[in-house]
């Protein structure tokens, strides 16, 4: 039975092959990499990928620190300046309108744009520089400065007597060409006989409808009422009659940035949402230039809720207001109906408020003149509080004289508003001086120089005719300013995201697509970003005390550019310029940030035709000073160019 065979198994049937003759050939070989090893490997990196993936996460969340990093540079500031200051560095951002702007809105309020897109844009443009200083001084949240001990000055001039001087001077319209039209010239044609303040009334409100009808439309005034304008007006006309005026604004036409409340206009701050109601109670502004018998002849446009240094404001109920210099130009912002309204001659005298340039950018791009007080020295109460330590009220009118009138009747303490309670009182003295003799005049040349070189060469030869009216320019060096930029810029909006809050929340798109991507930017910044910014308030503001004690004033252009171009698209969903929002207040942070009064005059134009400011700064209390500079600053401009829009009330 061993020897015997099984049989041999079944035949499958298949299909039979032709043979090839030669030797059968080998079997392929597998290559490394070849779709079977592929085949065989990827059970392998699917099981892998899932474990690397929870313990990459493990890591993150629960294993690698995420509060801090022992290998972080912190650049410890010591109690002085941190080495010399360069040139200011501009911002790196796209200027975005359009679907580009649509899109940019939508995704920086997403996820991603909080977690990737805005910390990239943040680091960019050094915004998180805050991050990496260790700075001990104790934070400064509010730039209330107490009044220094100042010389007797019991027999110097009232603000009266100097009011009487400006006043009762001869009026810049005797001079040949163009002049823009003041208080005085008012003043004259009321006291003559010539005209009544109920005849000026009139030509205002046609001239308001024309306003509206032009193409393109102003837009300088977006609240009006022709009732309200002849009621007061005929007011003022009898107490002329009767020779029993209030102020020297007895008359004087007048307009409030839309920020502020007006009865009976609706407090709409530039937005949609805002302001349902008629106001029923006025702003202590307001109130106080009622009291001074001035016509209110309505609110001003402006930047939708202060966000924009433009004026850009496409909503249905403002549209952009033109600067009357260029109608294709913007006028500035956030006060940029208040602005345009003075420059096209609608009225002498606007209010606006200023918290990072919002008074002296418009009043810069338009010609005319621009006051922001030290921070408290004029109400805001009434107004929204936007950012509380970085807003100061002030006048834009015609000319320096107009702003220290203006200043010498708001400026006082208000029991309403917890802010410069404490402040001196109000002076003009020496402002009437025939010269700047004793005056010293700072000059931080490497920061002075960051602007357009047509205007640095208008402002270099406006700080010569000062020195020939007897000041001396002294060299000083403005610390820290990067600092101080980037720290203006985390209190701004992050004091503006506070208070907005329940508006971002519940008005989300109603507001312009610019404001929701500045405010978006805001939710960037931190508790700690916001401390250490206002520790970066207190060594500025004691670097800016050691300074003035070597010089009166610190001199600067107004503005780096003049006004930019309005674009078509602009119209329609706005813009948004990062770049040059942050460039047009390169001169402006510094005295919002420290609380100091700044005041821009206008010196000249661009070879476009467009207006040149140069800025005086001086320290917390003194705007006489600032005032006295820029009443001799005014004669440097051999003349003044007239706008393209323009309306002559008086004629």
């Amino acid at each position: 039975m061993a020897g015997r065979q099984s049989p041999p198994p079944p035949l499958r049937s298949r299909r039979l092959r032709p043979l090839r003759a030669g030797p059968a050939p080998a079997p392929p070989r597998q290559r490394e990499g070849s779709p079977g090893g592929s085949t065989a490997m990827a059970p392998l990196l699917l099981l892998l990928l899932p474990l690397l993936s929870a313990a990459a996460a493990a890591y993150l969340c629960c294993g690698r620190r995420y509060t801090g990093s022992a290998a972080a540079v912190m650049h410890r500031r010591g109690p002085r300046p941190a080495g010399p200051t360069g040139p200011p560095r501009d911002l790196w951002a796209p200027r975005l309108c359009g679907a580009g702007l649509r899109l940019f809105v939508h995704v920086a309020n997403t996820a991603f744009g909080q977690i990737c897109l805005l910390p990239f844009l943040m680091r960019m443009n050094n915004f998180s520089l805050m991050r990496s200083l260790d700075i001990h001084e104790d934070p400064t949240f509010i730039p209330e400065v107490a009044a220094g001990v100042t010389e007797d000055k019991s027999e110097a001039e009232s603000p009266s007597d100097v009011i009487k001087q400006l006043t009762d001077a001869r009026s810049d319209s005797a001079r040949s060409g163009f002049s823009f039209k003041g208080i005085k010239d008012y003043l004259e044609c009321y006291r003559s006989g010539k005209l009544t303040p109920t005849q000026v009334a009139k030509n205002i409100i046609a001239m308001l409808e024309d306003c509206d009808k032009s193409t393109p439309p102003l837009r300088a005034i977006v609240q009006w009422d022709p009732e309200q304008i002849m009621l007061m007006a005929e007011a003022s006309t009898t107490r002329y009659r009767n020779k029993c005026t209030l102020s020297c604004l007895d008359g004087i036409p007048v307009c409030l940035k839309e920020e502020f409340k007006v009865v009976p206009y609706h407090h709409r701050v530039g937005t949609v949402y805002l302001g349902t109601q008629p106001e029923t109670e006025d702003a202590t502004v307001a109130r106080k230039l009622r009291e001074a018998g001035a016509i209110i002849i309505g609110v001003s446009n402006m930047h939708e809720l202060g966000t924009g240094t433009t004026g850009c404001n496409p909503n249905r109920y403002h549209k952009i207001p033109r600067n009357p210099y260029n109608p294709n130009h913007f006028t500035g912002g956030s006060s940029s109906g208040s602005a345009a309204a003075v420059a096209a001659g609608l009225c002498p005298v606007a209010i606006g408020t200023d918290g990072g340039g919002s008074v002296r950018i418009p009043a810069s791009f338009c010609g005319v003149v621009g006051l922001k007080g030290t921070f408290g020295r004029i109400s805001g109460h009434g107004s929204l509080p936007l950012s509380y330590s970085t807003v100061s009220v002030g006048p834009i009118c015609t000319s320096v004289a107009d702003a220290a009138i203006v200043y010498s009747i708001l400026a006082e303490p208000d029991l309403l508003y917890p802010y410069g309670l404490k402040q001196p009182k109000a002076t003009l003295s020496d402002m009437c001086a025939p010269d700047l003799k004793g005056l010293k005049l700072g000059v931080d040349w490497t920061f002075f120089k960051a602007c357009d070189a047509e205007i640095l060469s208008a402002c270099e030869k406006a700080v010569k005719h000062l020195q020939s009216l007897g000041a001396s320019v002294v060299e000083v060096s403005l610390p820290e300013m990067e600092e101080a930029r980037v720290a203006h810029v985390i209190c701004i909006l992050s004091e503006m995201r506070d208070f907005l809050q329940p508006d971002f929340n519940k008005h989300f798109h109603e507001m312009n697509l610019e404001t929701r991507a500045s405010l978006a930017l805001a939710c960037q910044f931190t508790a700690l970003d916001y401390i250490k910014a206002n520790r970066q308030r207190t060594r500025s503001m004691r670097f800016l005390q050691e300074i003035f004690s070597t010089v009166n004033c610190i001199l600067t252009p107004g503005v780096p550019c003049t006004a930019p171009r309005i674009y078509e698209s602009d119209l329609l969903t706005g813009s948004s310029d990062m770049t040059c929002t942050v460039r047009c207040m390169r001169f402006m942070q510094l005295g919002n940030f420290t609380g100091i009064p700044g005041l821009v005059v206008p010196i000249g134009y661009s070879t476009a035709g467009l207006p040149i400011s140069l800025q005086v700064m001086a320290k917390w209390w003194d705007e006489a000073v600032l005032l006295r500079i820029g009443l001799k600053l005014e004669q440097f401009r051999d003349q003044t160019k007239k706008p393209s829009i323009y309306y002559d009330i008086l004629a």
